[in-house]
């Protein structure tokens, strides 16, 4: 009999079980290696119902996750190719696929050729009356090697800013094209959007091949026209192949209508990305969100620093520093809900507790000595503004960045973004859904990262301080 080891059953089959073992059972592992292996016959009925449901959780947790959007323009398909990866991957539950059958008062479960496969995401009335997205929806499905959390975001121009929040968090994006329409100005813009927030992968999906009689020339048109475009944007890690969503050619299945195409599948393009960054090595970074004082009998004098952490690691007896304040102290205790830590790492949520009494307030950041952030009294950014009214000189607003907030006035436009040529343009205002660089003047100074070197505290959103919406994402230069 083999080894036992932490399992993730995947199938059983009349003569073998199928598991996804994890190679390293010593630590908590951040970054897991599996293999796929075989038992004999026979072997199944040794492991204990309770132990095998104990080890699937564990190594469940244990696989990687990666967050996905799908953009595009109008009628692309996006909502469409969601639903064929729910149903192909079996994401999709029986009641769901009820819900949407085409047939009323059916009783048997629908296949994937009897239900509107975008039904499945499209959940307002809005959206199933006009049969467009308006509002972000995310889906989650898995495969045997990975988890996905998926964002479908809208087509239209006016719900632009929904489409940033949608992408804002993704490691990969996947842009749909249909291919009886080419690059829209639509597509244009969200692909620039993308390039803007640092996403790692970008997945040029040429869908509705099955319109143009799967010609391939179509699909080598739009894929050179995509490639210049991005070139021009530095993309590094840009994926285009042809796909038919409603039939589901090159999405889970190959399919038999597109045989010059020699590439991966799209799921099998998602499954093979690398997900790995480097958040792990870069500078530690913890916005303080909450100074918790819980002043009890047992805890008269605790006083410890909750917050997210946004890059890099932290250890017991590490000397930390605060900003803006410039104290230092050393980590006595690292506290999570789970109990104490030696190390933590980004993204855990954590709770500093330091050897010293030190001045720190929610809005201030703990970093390592000899790695603090740059400290701007004047901040240069691309703007995605999203606000119904424009962005003009002069005007101010509020910049929430990290845990922080800082009043701030727009002090120049630099150049507004022509998306079709990706020009700098002189401007004198910004209206909704154009791109800028913006130089605003703060009131008192913020520390920050570049968006090139940190995600986190390298971005900001736009308040306006009369009716306190969002009207605004930006990215530090």
């Amino acid at each position: 009999m083999r080894k036992r080891a932490p399992a993730l059953l995947l199938e059983r089959q009349k003569k073998s079980v199928v598991f996804f073992c994890l190679t390293n059972q010593q630590k908590l592992i951040r970054r897991p290696s599996w293999a796929v292996v075989e038992l004999p016959d026979g072997v199944w009925e040794s492991f204990e119902d309770e132990v095998m449901t104990k080890l699937n959780i564990k190594v469940a947790e244990e696989i990687e996750l990666l967050r996905l959007v799908t953009v595009g323009s109008v009628d692309d398909g996006k909502s469409t190719l969601i639903g064929r990866l729910l149903v192909d991957t079996k994401g999709a539950f029986e009641d769901q696929l009820l819900a949407v059958r085409k047939e009323r008062g059916a009783e048997q479960i629908a296949s994937a050729a009897e239900i509107d496969l975008a039904m499945l995401t499209d959940g307002l009335s809005a959206e199933r009356e006009q049969g467009i997205t308006i509002d972000v929806a995310y889906r989650y499905f898995a495969t045997p090697k990975r988890k996905f959390i998926m964002a479908d975001c809208p087509g239209h121009v006016q719900y632009t800013r929904n489409m940033v929040t949608g992408a804002s968090t993704a490691n990969a994006a996947i842009i749909l094209i249909d291919a009886r329409n080419g690059v829209m100005q639509q597509t244009r813009r969200h692909t620039h959007i993308l390039g803007l927030l640092g996403i790692s992968h970008l997945i040029v999906a040429i869908n509705k091949m099955d319109l143009v009689d799967y010609d391939q020339t179509v699909f080598e048109s739009i894929r050179d026209e995509m490639d210049k475009y991005c070139a021009k944007q530095g993309v590094k890690d840009l994926i285009c192949l042809p796909m038919s969503a409603l039939d589901g050619d090159m999405v889970a299945v190959r399919g038999d209508n597109m045989h010059w195409y020699d590439g991966k599948t799209l799921l099998e393009t998602l499954e093979s990305l690398s997900v790995l960054g480097d958040v792990d090595t870069q500078p530690f970074r913890l916005p303080v969100q909450l100074v918790n004082r819980p002043q009890t009998a047992d805890l008269p004098d605790y006083r410890g620093f909750m917050g997210t952490i946004a890059s890099g690691t932290v250890k017991v007896g590490d000397a930390v520093k605060a900003i803006p304040s410039g104290n230092t102290s050393t980590v006595k205790e690292i506290v999570t809900f789970d109990g104490n830590l030696e190390e933590a790492f980004a993204p855990q949520s954590i709770t500093l507790t330091l050897n010293d009494e030190i001045d720190v307030s929610r809005g201030d950041m703990l970093v390592h000595p000899g790695q603090e952030t740059a400290n701007n009294k004047e901040l240069t950014a691309n703007v995605c503004w999203i606000g119904d009214e424009q962005l003009s000189a002069r005007k101010k607003y509020v910049l929430k960045h990290t845990t922080n907030s800082v009043k701030a006035m727009v002090a120049s436009i630099d150049f507004r973004r022509d998306i079709n040529t990706l020009n700098r343009d002189e401007a004198d205002e910004l209206v909704m859904n154009e791109i800028g660089q913006i130089t605003f003047q703060l009131q008192k100074p913020l520390h920050c990262d570049s968006y090139a070197d940190n995600r986190i505290t390298g971005s900001f959103i736009v308040i306006d301080t009369f009716t306190n919406n969002t009207v605004g994402a930006g990215m530090v230069l």
